[in-house]
């Protein structure tokens, strides 16, 4: 998909939050093809109900959503639709969104930009506050499963341009995080965090 004018950018490392209406929807491009972008979804009117990875996942019985499927909250009702996906591969449900601790527990000794952060920072930009941090989802990270239900981390199998569409069942806001990780090949073998775009589509 070729990038149009009006469309936003979530620089590499960081996050920003959009505000829909329902019936809206937010288009979300991988532009460079190898990013992977933890997304959170908050009833606009009660920011205690969220997108849920855990209730999803016992409402569409699998753990990957798919094309047309709803969204839920951790009220059991859909919040965004994923309307549109053009990408090859899957979308995590299984993995927190990284922090600090975790960053610290692969040997970084410093401050590292992470996703819990990017959240609640891209949600104080907006005047907004969440009082937690759901398990987002991860759009494009590739969280591979052996038969033994091992987890291990692969690159993602998107390309650039590839994209997804998602559909405000609620007047929401959407959080969309770059993630960070440079530490394990999540982001591509080259293990580079990347921009994204995005854009509000009616």
């Amino acid at each position: 998909m070729s990038r149009s004018d009006n469309m936003e950018r979530v620089p590499p490392r960081r996050g920003r939050a959009v505000r829909l209406r329902a019936g809206e929807g937010l288009r979300i491009v991988n532009t460079h093809g190898a990013q992977v972008v933890d997304t959170w979804a908050f009833n606009a009117d009660d920011m205690a109900e969220a997108m849920s990875m855990e209730h999803l996942r016992a409402g569409l019985g699998r753990i990957y959503p798919r094309r047309g499927d709803g969204l839920l909250t951790n009220r059991r009702r859909p919040i965004l639709t994923l309307e549109e996906d053009t990408a090859p591969g899957t979308h995590d449900t299984l993995i927190a969104a990284c922090d600090v601790h975790r960053y610290a527990g692969l040997g970084c000794t410093g401050y590292h930009d992470n996703c819990t952060d990017n959240l609640h920072a891209a949600l104080r930009a907006i005047g907004a506050r969440a009082f937690h941090t759901p398990a987002p989802l991860n759009l494009w990270m590739n969280i591979p499963l052996d038969a033994n239900g091992a987890t291990g981390w692969a690159a993602p199998e998107s390309r650039p341009g590839d994209h997804v569409t998602l559909r405000a069942t609620l007047d929401c806001i959407v959080v969309m995080s770059t993630c960070p990780q440079d530490m394990l090949p999540v982001n591509g073998a080259d293990c580079t965090p990347r921009e994204v775009h995005y854009e509000v589509v009616g």
